[in-house]
């Protein structure tokens, strides 16, 4: 299952550290775009349950008791996939979403002090 919408996934690096130098307006739009997708509690629960899912991914039958209705779990699932945190494979009735470690791996470089 493709989005065409999707931005790309983020490669390693996607950034400095912050405290290396000024984001560019391109990156600035690309974190930005990842962390307002995690600012959700939902959403980044979400991300956590298929980060942290046994074999790296998670079919969304084992992800959607989050305390909200299977259509708004779709819903934030689908942010997730637009900014480029989760992929996902229809495989038969449901669908299997994945974190890239890219995505994991970008996002800990950024957040780490340079030095």
């Amino acid at each position: 299952m493709s989005n065409l919408n999707a931005l790309p996934l983020v490669e390693v690096p996607c950034c400095p550290p912050l405290t290396e130098r000024p984001l560019t307006a391109e990156e600035a739009e690309r974190t930005a775009a990842m962390f307002k997708a995690l600012g959700d509690p939902v959403r980044l629960r979400l991300f956590s349950l298929v980060a942290s899912h046994a074999g790296g991914e998670a079919c969304v039958c084992d992800i959607s008791d989050v305390g909200v209705s299977q259509p708004t779990v779709s819903h934030h699932l689908k942010k997730l996939k637009e900014a480029g945190l989760l992929t996902s494979e229809r495989r038969g009735t449901w669908v299997y979403y994945r974190v890239e470690p890219s995505v994991i791996a970008a996002m800990g470089q950024m957040l780490r002090i340079a030095g």
